[in-house]
């Protein structure tokens, strides 16, 4: 499958290089991302790109505004963008906007680097290159800290390679990097970081015309001046991934899952709270296992979850209680480490989730426990206690109609035909009986 899709890329870019400039005045695709980099815009900006080469589009623009994301789908749009055979132009758009962190990185990996004015890049100091439950890396690490030197001297690395292979300056990437600097779109032309500042689309498409661009193996000039644009929005699975993506989406999606399941086992039968269950605690385990998740931190969750149901059947007098909301509450916060902005916890959405777990939880342990302590309704025990008449004057052993079935009784004492008996015992198919009280009077 890799083999048939890895040449049918080369034969797509082998027949644009062989076409004529020309020939090559097709649509320009743009494709926009707004938020933190993440597995959905990943995923949205991949197969936008796969299409384009598809349709032998002439340029990609991506238009950015991001304040960075993970490492690993980062590195899959960038691997995206360097294996394309159709120039990609990263445009940080609109006024306002910035390219920080991953942001930064993408930027310098594309054919093309423009910016609207007002704009800014950098920042691109890794905070968490990888889901590994690291400690974030920030340029005030201890110098003598090797991990956190290795994971830079990485970053370092990676950008300059980028930097190198695009013609721009390499010097400043590593700053972004190892010093977290930042600059406006304005300098970083006059830098040379950036080709060109655009105030809008069309502007940056007339400033493009013409432009010689250089892929792998040749270069192609663009043909930009009256060139269709044609906009591709997110489709559904994006759009999917993008809401289950969200880490706060995800932990609720996790918590209802768990809840779903508990309510289930302790009512056995429902079958709809298990279902509904089942499907978010699987959702949400498929969106964090794209997160850095900490796993004391989800341990800690688990364990406040047990803690606070078993409250309800262990007197501690709040002890359990109290102990699993701090556990919960804790886990929730150690939950997702990293703080690349977008994908934290923040505590409003923590604490009320936290009271409302304990709520339920003690709601769900205290039906259960109500259903322990129920009388039984069905089955043998059900009829110890339970009245009948009997059928037949009785001397020792005889018939007696209980809860509307004919049973063979015994008695201690004559009982005459019609009297009111209760089951003191059941013997296999034998039923143990005393008179009732409504014979007591007579």
């Amino acid at each position: 499958m890799n083999l048939f899709h890895h040449l049918s890329r080369f034969m797509l870019y082998v027949s644009l290089v062989l076409l004529p400039a020309s020939a090559l005045a097709g649509t320009v695709r743009v494709l926009t991302v707004q938020g933190a980099i993440g597995p959905a815009s990943a995923d949205y900006l991949v197969r936008g790109l796969d299409k384009a080469i598809a349709d032998q589009a002439q340029l990609v623009v991506i238009e950015l505004d991001t304040p960075g994301g993970l490492d690993t789908s980062m590195r899959d749009i960038i691997q995206a963008i360097l294996a394309s055979p159709v120039p990609v132009a990263t445009y940080v758009f609109p006024q306002g906007a910035r390219a920080a962190s991953a942001g930064t990185y993408i930027l310098y990996a594309s054919h093309i680097a423009a910016m609207a004015p007002a704009t800014n890049l950098g920042a691109a100091t890794p905070i968490e290159l990888a889901p590994s439950g690291d400690k974030p890396a920030t340029p005030a690490a201890p110098a003598g800290d090797t991990r956190m030197r290795k994971v830079v001297h990485d970053a370092a690395a990676y950008i300059r390679g980028l930097a190198e292979l695009r013609g721009r300056n390499a010097k400043w990437a590593e700053r972004a990097v190892r010093e977290a600097a930042s600059l406006p779109a304005a300098e970083a032309l006059k830098l040379h970081v950036i080709d060109l500042v655009a105030t809008d689309l069309g502007d940056l498409l007339r400033q493009l015309n013409g432009r010689s661009v250089k892929l792998d193996g040749g270069t192609v000039t663009l043909n930009t001046l009256h060139a269709a644009i044609e906009r591709v929005m997110p489709d559904w699975r994006s759009r999917l991934l993008a809401v289950i993506g969200n880490p706060e989406i995800a932990y609720l999606l996790m918590l209802l899952g768990v809840y779903g399941l508990i309510f289930e086992f302790a009512n056995p039968g429902m079958v709809f709270p298990g279902v509904v269950g089942g499907i978010c605690l699987l959702l949400g385990l498929f969106a964090m296992q794209a997160m850095p998740i900490s796993y004391a931190g989800l341990a800690l969750m688990v364990l406040g979850i047990v803690l606070m149901i078993s409250e309800a059947f262990v007197p501690s007098f709040g002890a359990l209680g109290l102990g699993g909301i701090a556990a919960f509450i804790l886990g929730s916060v150690m939950l997702i480490d990293t703080d690349v902005p977008g994908y934290g916890l923040p505590w409003m959405l923590i604490v009320p989730v936290a009271v409302t777990s304990a709520l339920f939880s003690f709601f769900v342990a205290s039906m259960a426990l109500r259903a322990r302590q129920r009388p039984v309704v069905t089955g043998a025990e059900e009829l110890v206690g339970a009245t009948g008449v009997t059928l037949e004057d009785i001397e020792h052993e005889g018939w007696a109609r209980v809860h509307s079935e004919q049973w063979r009784v015994r008695s201690t004492v004559p009982l005459p035909s019609g009297s009111v008996v209760r089951v003191r015992a059941r013997n296999g198919l034998i039923l143990d009986v005393e008179p009732g009280k409504e014979n007591e009077h007579v």
